[in-house]
């Protein structure tokens, strides 16, 4: 990380700590996993943001990235990475790679990152990032994310980086028993909410609406 960023992250790990204790009420998290945190501090943004918006890459804002995707603002990506409760030895699906940001947190908590993005484009400029920050548990796929990634599941853990109205049933079938998925539920105009699915060891599942969102739409053909 450079430098002068050092403050800036500082002050956004701070501005987090804060939000995570103001929507305590709705998210049952008054603290988030010191190993998120430590992620977040680990992994310089400023790579993930476009040239022309540097000023802003340590802002607690979401932030253009091109394609009409955006980078999510990190308060919310350290509250999905913390709730999917992540341990070293997971396997992760990631849906929505976008600039690579929230593939590069998970890299430095679990074990393996398998992450999709729809937009070609973007998951090669992902690709190149999280090469450069010697990611080397995250691998890179251009794909429709509505269909998962067959080939490793079940996953210990789904996130999902873009709303539908409900989840794709592939995902779930994709998730591990034990497991759990985190994505945004809704529509841009009607309103979104972070929802947290969890599969039991029988197959059953149970999902909680964790608080309002915003997140640009799940995008391809076969939605659920």
């Amino acid at each position: 990380m450079r430098q002068d960023d050092d403050g800036c992250m500082q002050r956004l790990l701070d501005e987090i700590r804060d939000e995570v204790r103001d929507t305590r009420e709705l998210t049952g998290r008054p603290v988030l996993d010191p190993r998120v945190l430590e992620a977040l501090r680990g992994v310089p943004r400023h790579m993930f943001v476009p040239d022309d918006l540097q000023a802003s890459a340590y802002v607690n804002h979401p932030l253009p990235i091109g394609h009409g995707q955006t980078i999510s603002q990190p308060y919310i990506v350290a509250l999905m990475s913390d709730l999917i409760q992540p341990r070293a030895g997971d396997v992760v699906l990631e849906v929505g790679t976008g600039s690579g940001y929230q593939a590069a947190i998970l890299a430095r908590l679990v074990k393996q990152v398998y992450s999709l993005e729809i937009i070609e484009e973007l998951a090669a400029q992902a690709r190149v990032r999280l090469q450069r920050l010697g990611c080397d548990n995250v691998e890179v796929r251009a794909g429709n994310g509505r269909f998962g990634w067959p080939e490793h599941a079940p996953y210990d853990s789904i996130m999902v980086t873009a709303a539908a109205p409900r989840i794709p049933p592939a995902l779930i079938e994709q998730l591990k028993a034990g497991g759990i998925l985190v994505m945004p539920v809704g529509s841009r105009y009607l309103g979104q909410e972070l929802l947290v699915l969890e599969k039991d060891a029988l197959g059953g599942l149970a999902e909680r609406r964790v608080l309002p969102v915003a997140f640009v739409p799940l995008t391809g053909a076969a939605a659920g």
